[in-house]
């Protein structure tokens, strides 16, 4: 090129043949600096000079200047050709402008072109592109013939729109009509894994599978199987389903494979959280001389990621020269999913000292980690940035940042943002509603779902669940009953977390045998599930049913986790269950490899004292690790109160005045123990302790 272009220069005379020659090469290098020098420069230019720069700006993604580019052709007086229009449309459906689109379309009908099969199928491309598939039918029926493009093209927008089994239909009509070629396979591949399945075993899956299953038996036949394009869209319609065993088999049955092939497989084994045979692949491919590229190492980190082995995701992605922008968020999504915020939030503050700028999804990651931890301050910077990035309003992040306020205790600031946002979608209106539930503003939570309703706004479980909490927090039963009547109605009664948001709201209300009773209908229960309802037994002080629950989860094979035995514990101490809450929490560690902490202890510890039984007391609080918790040795000063035990008492005290010497409350206990037993001079001392330290008891009031 270099040579033409010093020949080009030093021709004495140039016509427009010579600048077309010129002009035509640097395009097809889409090198558009110089085309666009070459193309100043021309001093006659006709329709084939224009086409050649709209058509290269429009392939190279530069659809806004293509379509000025367009303009200035014809304020120059010249007329389009079908080439012309295919690449303008081409800018229009990248762009998704189907208004000019449409300009093109009524200037084609003027021109005769309309029914061109090359400028039809350009057409037909915009419509799909910019979602008009109604339109975009009516241009196919009007082209006197169809060739493999214009239903490729049918094929690719009925996907896009979901209409999965036209597609399927448009297909079976090119198949009788022997007009199948490699690209339409491939497309028809992608039909079958246009959704994902997490259950390769459900129905739908096995229905997708076997549609691709035929696909490969008429690639087969058709003699395409030697095709590498056809290839990958079967590896990848095998790894999206989740059989890695069939994308095995193709992988090794094929003649050539491309660095795609190995990307589809190592994305198959992340899937299926098979880390080791990921990183075996990727050996492979280095020792078969194909060099890793982004896709690669995204995939990768992927797989790292998803399996939890968050140290080797960190070896890959600081073993990327220059990592990218794809590379950064795969590993701060890898840190927030695994809860390690905080790292995230490092992670984050390194990346602002390179050359990587922030999007969208960089920034709602780790919005979601300062939210989980609370981190204010944090939360502030990010907003900052986001405004300074003009973002602060996208819907991406909006709810972000509202999580963030919310979970800081900051809900009028969160609810501004959620005002200040030009659009709303479902996401942003659920975190207000969690936002208000997590603050106990349960009343108000229920008039912004309502107001939700009013503006045609379809709830999700999660709204649901949410609102459900709001009654709870209200004890709201009719409100309740209420949402319980259109969660039926809408057909969220069988989600995990809708039901369980039922059971809790039932056992807050009281209702505690509603709750039982619809907790034994539930299709599909979780472990909170379990857990909500026997602590609502515990809530209520039925402590033998929960008790007896607890037994019926262990014949479920449900595995108790520690929330599982503060709420069992907590039954037993509200209803005088000792032996059996004693059992139980002998059994946590022995039985189920549950390791204790002060929530279980605070339970014995109270059960224990409730009945007086001080020794075994005593025994518990000298072998327990969590001496330096405050609330274990306030419920002991409570229970040795009632029962008048001065001894643990007085050593229960001095523990709490060693945590925390400011605190009124256990020199308040312990010198009304004293005067009930009239010890006055006992009494005298623990408020002349108390004025030594400055610890002043605030004055209670009534409300009566």
């Amino acid at each position: 090129m270099s040579g033409a272009r010093l020949l080009f220069d030093e021709m004495p005379l140039r016509n427009i043949f010579s600048y077309h020659a010129i002009l035509d090469s640097y395009c097809k290098l889409n090198d558009v600096d110089n085309a666009y020098q070459v193309f100043d420069q021309m001093r006659e230019r006709n329709s084939v000079s224009w086409n050649l720069m709209i058509s290269m700006l429009s392939r190279n993604g530069l659809e806004d200047k293509a379509l000025v580019s367009y303009y200035s052709m014809r304020l120059n007086g010249f007329v389009p050709t079908r080439f012309t229009l295919a690449s303008v449309l081409s800018a229009c459906g990248g762009l998704g402008n189907v208004e000019c689109g449409r300009e093109c379309h009524g200037l084609a009908t003027k021109l005769g072109l309309s029914t061109n099969l090359y400028a039809g199928n350009a057409l037909l491309g915009m419509y799909m592109k910019c979602e008009f598939v109604e339109d975009a039918i009516l241009v196919f029926k009007d082209l006197p013939e169809q060739n493999e493009v214009s239903f490729t093209a049918m094929m690719d927008g009925l996907v896009g729109a979901d209409r999965m089994e036209e597609a399927f239909d448009m297909f079976r009509f090119m198949h009788r009509e022997r007009i199948i070629d490699c690209v339409s396979l491939s497309s028809v591949l992608s039909v079958c894994f246009k959704r994902e399945f997490d259950v390769y075993d459900g129905n739908e899956g096995k229905m997708h599978m076997m549609h691709g299953e035929q696909i490969h038996g008429l690639v087969i036949k058709v003699g395409f199987e030697r095709d590498m394009h056809v290839n990958n869209s079967l590896l990848n319609l095998y790894a999206k389903l989740g059989c890695m065993d069939c994308a095995e088999m193709l992988f090794n049955s094929m003649s050539k494979v491309s660095v795609v092939s190995w990307n589809v497989m190592i994305s198959g084994y992340a899937k299926k959280y098979h880390l080791q045979r990921a990183i075996e692949c990727m050996k492979g491919m280095q020792g078969c001389g194909v060099e890793p590229d982004e896709v690669t190492y995204v995939n990768m980190l992927s797989a790292c990621l998803r399996s939890g082995d968050i140290e080797t995701g960190l070896l890959i992605f600081h073993s990327m020269s220059v990592p990218s922008l794809a590379s950064w968020n795969a590993m701060l999504s890898g840190y927030s999913q695994n809860e390690y915020h905080r790292e995230a939030v490092m992670l984050f503050r390194e990346m602002q000292f390179t050359r990587v700028r922030p999007d969208r999804t960089t920034f709602a990651i780790i919005l979601s980690s300062c939210a989980a931890m609370g981190l204010l301050e944090g939360g502030k910077q990010i907003h900052a940035a986001l405004m300074k990035a003009e973002l602060s309003t996208d819907l991406y992040v909006t709810s972000g940042l509202i999580a963030v306020y919310s979970k800081s205790s900051k809900i009028e600031v969160a609810k501004v943002i959620f005002n200040m946002a030009p659009q709303y979608d479902i996401v942003c209106w659920n975190s207000v509603l969690a936002g208000l539930s997590l603050n106990s503003l349960g009343a108000e939570g229920f008039t912004f779902f309502r107001r939700m309703l009013g503006e045609g706004m379809l709830p999700t479980e999660f709204s649901y669940a949410s609102v459900l909490n709001c009654c709870s927090s209200l004890s709201s039963l009719s409100q309740g009953r209420q949402i319980h009547g259109q969660v039926v109605k809408v057909g969220h009664a069988n989600n995990v977390y809708v039901g369980t948001a039922l059971v809790d709201m039932y056992s807050k209300c009281g209702d505690v045998d509603e709750a039982r009773q619809f907790f034994d209908v539930m299709h599909c229960k979780d472990l909170v599930t379990w857990n909500e309802m026997i602590h609502g037994y515990a809530q209520n002080g039925r402590g033998e049913d929960a008790v007896s629950l607890f037994k019926d989860m262990i014949k479920a094979s449900i595995e108790p986790d520690h929330i599982t035995f503060v709420a069992v514990l907590t039954a037993c101490s509200h209803s005088g269950l000792v032996d059996t809450g004693l059992r139980l929490f002998n059994s946590m560690q022995q039985e189920y490899c549950v390791e204790p902490i002060s929530d279980h202890y605070t339970c014995i510890i109270d059960t224990l004292g409730r009945a007086g039984r001080f020794n075994e007391v005593e025994e518990i609080i000298d072998n327990m690790p969590c001496k330096d918790d405050p609330i274990i040795w306030e419920v002991l000063l409570s229970s040795c109160r009632v029962h008048a035990n001065i001894n643990l008492a007085r050593r229960a005290a001095d523990e709490l005045f060693r945590l925390d010497p400011s605190n009124s409350a256990p020199y308040s206990l312990l010198a009304n123990m004293y005067s009930s037993l009239d010890r006055w001079d006992d009494v005298k001392y623990v408020r002349y302790i108390m004025g030594m330290q400055q610890v002043s008891k605030e004055p209670g009031y009534s409300r009566v």
